[in-house]
């Protein structure tokens, strides 16, 4: 009898639709490598969740992405239940979520990262907390929910509705966008990511035809080296199994000098666009050979 893996997508994230593109494209996967596979699209009904979890499934295939499904929580949920769960333990998912305490991290393992300060939206309203250029971003979101980039000659930043908690104030980095996937203790490569306008943000990264992937990315070899080095201390220093994805901003004026991590995803998208499984192709693993490689080293936290 083959293995059931139930995969969880959904939750009520900004990052729902994602996630549940990620949890259909993986179910799908799942059940080509030879898994028998139930989908679970995950809501504040907890009883549901574990209604959908019994009898208890071999493994859990965590889509899911944003608060609750990638901070820790659903991490604590399946700990209790005993069931081993793809990606992130609870310390590594909640210290990744925790941008401004992540860096730190990183910083003190001797990774360059933008060096920014926490502030209240209130304190932010139509000033200039830093100088031009300069970027806001939610303490604790993902997939560039929320960002907002500053540039010169722009009017202090309108913030009124802002949904998100506290917001992280960093320096802008020029550049370009690069991206390592870590896949246990190896690094798959380097991609370089072209918005076709605009900045990579959520639309960008989730949108068809927005942005163009370069893989591998056409940098010098000193520069790719040492992102996927970062991206596998990066890994290592929150402590993450399974599989991340480190973003990085390099200015490609200062060779290694402008190399900059800004953070780690610990849930990376799993859609037909996804960077992930982009990399996973170009060194020789198919999407259902990795979605295998996951749930064959899904665990729990000891």
């Amino acid at each position: 009898m083959s293995k059931h893996v139930a995969v969880l997508m959904g939750g009520w994230s900004a990052e729902r639709e994602v996630s549940l593109d990620s949890g259909r494209a993986c179910a799908d996967a799942l059940r080509e490598a030879g898994y028998t596979t139930s989908e679970i699209d995950v809501t504040r009904n907890l009883q549901a969740l574990l209604d959908g979890l019994q009898p208890a499934p071999n493994a859990v295939f965590n889509a899911l992405h944003g608060r609750f499904g990638e901070d820790g929580t659903i991490q604590a949920i399946l700990n209790v239940l005993g069931i081993p769960y793809t990606h992130s333990g609870l310390p590594a998912s909640a210290l990744a979520m925790d941008k401004p305490l992540a860096i730190a991290l990183f910083t003190a393992k001797g990774i360059r990262c933008p060096q920014g300060r926490i502030m209240a939206a209130s304190d932010i309203m139509h000033t200039h907390p830093l100088p031009r250029p300069y970027v806001l971003k939610p303490a604790r979101e993902g997939s560039s929910v929320g960002v907002i980039i500053v540039n010169e000659g722009d009017n202090g930043p309108s913030l009124e509705g802002w949904e998100f908690g506290d917001i992280l104030v960093e320096p802008y980095v020029s550049g370009r966008e690069l991206t390592v996937a870590v896949m246990g203790e190896r690094a798959l490569g380097v991609t370089e990511l072209r918005p076709l306008q605009g900045f990579y943000d959520y639309e960008a990264k989730y949108t068809d035809g927005r942005t163009e992937h370069l893989c591998p990315a056409p940098v010098p070899d000193d520069v790719g080296t040492l992102a996927q080095e970062w991206a596998v201390l990066a890994h290592q220093a929150l402590g993450c199994r399974g599989v991340s994805r480190a973003d990085f901003r390099w200015d490609d004026s200062a060779g290694t000098e402008g190399l900059y991590l800004l953070e780690v995803n610990t849930q990376p998208g799993m859609t037909a666009l996804s960077l992930v499984p982009e990399q996973a192709a170009k060194v020789g693993m198919s999407f259902p050979e990795l979605v295998n490689w996951m749930v064959e080293n899904a665990a729990c936290d000891a």
